[in-house]
């Protein structure tokens, strides 16, 4: 598995405190909202400043947000690109 995914996914169900989410059996080509890991639009803010935070990765506008924050996979391919840290 990717270790940038890896990464992310740990990063994300730590900060945003999801205790009952088993980083295994996470899917990185589940959405990250709704059905997938259920998170909501709080979340999206949260998660904006994170990968600002950790990986100097802005995210510019909500369009730019929804496609990088579709997947797990989508979010480390973004971050791959625009990475700064």
């Amino acid at each position: 598995m990717d270790a940038l995914i890896e990464e992310i996914k740990t990063l994300i169900i730590q900060h945003l405190n999801l205790e009952d989410v088993d980083p295994t059996a996470v899917d990185p080509k589940a959405p990250l909202f709704g059905e997938g890991l259920g998170l909501d639009s709080v979340d999206a803010l949260e998660l904006v400043m994170l990968m600002e935070t950790t990986y100097g990765a802005k995210i510019s506008t909500s369009e730019v947000g929804r496609q990088a924050f579709a997947t797990l996979e989508t979010l480390a391919g973004f971050v791959r690109e625009h990475r700064t840290k």
